[in-house]
């Protein structure tokens, strides 16, 4: 999908590090004109110099999305400098890792309204320039939390599930309209970025993601994929089905089973007092890059993403299998 200029125009929020600083890099070697928007002024230009490395052209604008004056006003500036957008990417999130009952009002609503509202207010601007010219797509970064919550981030799960009822609303408006507006959502497993380095947390200890890690070309893979495709929903890697799939087939199982293991398993040695900035309230002032500290251990590929993106194809190899041995097993 490109406009007239002749690349495409994306706009991917949370852009400075992991997940976001990934997608850049993945469509900046499409040759994309990106717009990459976070707070922190350090990441976002050395994500920009990754964008034009590989032969993008990126534009860095600081805004924090829970502002909608500031998402809207960031969308105005990205036509203005680049052209009609093609693709929008909501990716940021802030999240806190503490029990409920640790959590204050403020920041519940802080991680809300950056994670879940962040996204709302990305997708009203986005929207406001795609049904004009009845093009474009909008890609919502979720969780395999949106569909099975776990203990220590209940605020941030809250957000996830909210991305994923606003996305179903959304998408089925679009249809009733008869719109070629494109929106999904990507749901993604435990990745290795550093959001795990600088996320507020009051457990005292290190935190991890718990089961198998991926890398943050994983995520963007998926990303671009979802992109280019009218898919609803594209999830990524094996745990993020095995949570969707667990909660379909016995909630209450799930539950007893993410009591101990999601909270147990989470935590890593004790933190070292002075040494964890967090970016809750303002951006931490340095260039992370893409990855966090699992890369000894981060998948950097999915065989499940593999089958998913392919999945028609292989859908229809089977059915043709099936009926060339139902052929053969009559004449036999």
């Amino acid at each position: 999908m490109t406009n007239s200029a002749g690349s495409e125009v994306v706009v991917i929020t949370g852009a400075s590090a992991g997940v976001g600083r990934a997608t850049a890099c993945a469509f900046a070697r499409r040759g994309a004109r990106i717009a990459l928007i976070a707070r922190g002024i350090a990441g976002l230009e050395g994500a920009r110099a990754d964008v034009e490395q590989l032969g993008g052209r990126a534009i860095i604008i600081p805004a924090d999305v829970s502002d909608s004056t500031s998402v809207e006003a960031a969308a105005e500036m990205v036509e203005a400098t680049l052209g009609p957008i093609d693709v929008w990417v909501n990716n940021a999130m802030v999240s806190e890792y503490a029990p409920v009952w640790d959590m204050t009002p403020e920041e519940f609503h802080r991680i809300v309204e950056v994670t879940l509202l962040g996204q709302v207010y990305g997708t009203m601007s986005a929207l406001k320039r795609m049904m004009r010219r009845d093009r474009g797509s909008i890609v919502h970064v979720g969780s395999a939390l949106a569909h099975r919550s776990i203990p220590l981030q209940s605020a941030y799960c809250a957000s996830k599930h909210g991305v994923y009822g606003f996305v179903e609303s959304l998408r089925t408006e679009l249809m009733h309209q008869k719109s070629q507006v494109r929106v999904s959502i990507v749901s993604l497993p435990g990745i290795n970025t550093p959001q795990f380095e600088w996320t507020r947390n009051k457990t005292g200890r290190k935190v991890k993601p718990v089961g198998d890690i991926y890398q943050p070309e994983v995520a963007a893979d998926a990303i671009l994929f979802a992109a280019d495709h009218d898919r609803k929903e594209v999830l990524v890697g094996w745990p993020t089905v095995e949570s969707v799939m667990g909660e379909k087939i016995n909630s209450s199982l799930m539950d007893r089973y993410i009591a101990k293991n999601a909270w147990d398993g989470a935590l890593e040695d004790p933190l070292q007092p002075g040494l964890h900035p967090e970016n809750f309230w303002e951006p931490v002032e340095h260039d992370f890059g893409s990855h966090g500290r699992f890369d000894g251990r981060a998948l950097s590929s999915s065989v499940q993403l593999r089958i998913n993106k392919h999945r028609n194809v292989l859908a229809t190899l089977g059915f043709i299998a099936f009926a060339a041995g139902i052929s053969l097993w009559k004449h036999s």
